[in-house]
């Protein structure tokens, strides 16, 4: 006979083939490590986490159903065990606003050399987890139609850049979305140490056509967010 943390571990299996790992810790409020861990035998999987697990996942189940060892003919839906039908909550898409140029920071910001824009992208949470992993926040994320050649090739104009506006200072060296009084510019910048202080010094990718200048402490300079991710168009 099976005993009671071994049938659990079937249980949570059987999920995670059938909702995929990332929906599975998502809605039971475990990290995807944690729930490889308890199938791995790595992770203890007790009588207080199990119960814990069988409440974020749906509250209106009878308690203890993971712990029933299923009995369902080869092939049958996990959700239809012999204790319940276990319902999968639909998980929310996050939608990635296009970067508002406008009120939200008291004047306008230029673009120049913009072909049109890219409103809104829909994604699910899993394209997220595994697309982009190092952001400050889901709810920080937003597009920005490339504009202009000057990173080219890096990305063209029209392209869609993501970029995440919970970052406000150049920490490290990297390609950054910033403004220089009311224009807009994507750029990398580097940080330089010299005599007098540190220099930031912003880069183009197109360096035939474009001159690297450094951004003094005079001018209206303002980090609006550092660029994550960049798709380059490519026309056939």
């Amino acid at each position: 006979m099976k005993d009671v943390v071994s049938i659990r571990r079937e249980n949570l299996q059987a999920l995670v083939d059938q909702f995929g790992l990332t929906s599975v810790a998502k809605r039971m409020k475990r990290s995807p490590t944690q729930i490889n861990d308890m199938l791995a035998e790595r992770k203890s999987f007790g009588e207080k986490v199990a119960r814990a697990m069988e409440k974020e996942w749906d509250a209106t189940l009878p308690v203890g159903w993971l712990s029933v060892e299923k009995t369902a003919k080869d092939g049958e839906d996990m959700r239809k065990s012999n204790v319940v039908e276990l319902k999968q909550k639909p998980v929310p898409d996050i939608v990635l606003q296009q970067f508002d140029t406008g009120g939200a920071m008291g004047h306008g910001i230029e673009l120049r050399d913009q072909p049109g824009i890219i409103q809104s992208w829909r994604v699910n949470p899993e394209w997220l987890d595994r697309n982009v992993r190092a952001h400050s926040s889901a709810k920080n994320l937003c597009i920005v139609t490339g504009f202009g050649d000057s990173m080219q090739p890096l990305f063209n104009p029209g392209d869609p850049l993501l970029v995440d506006i919970g970052v406000k200072s150049v920490d490290f060296d990297s390609v950054y979305f910033f403004r220089i009084g009311n224009d807009g510019y994507v750029k990398r910048l580097q940080r330089i140490p010299t005599e007098s202080g540190l220099v930031i010094r912003a880069r183009s990718e197109n360096k035939e056509a474009y001159d690297p200048f450094d951004i003094t402490e005079s001018m209206d300079f303002e980090v609006l967010g550092r660029v994550l991710k960049v798709w380059r168009s490519q026309d056939f």
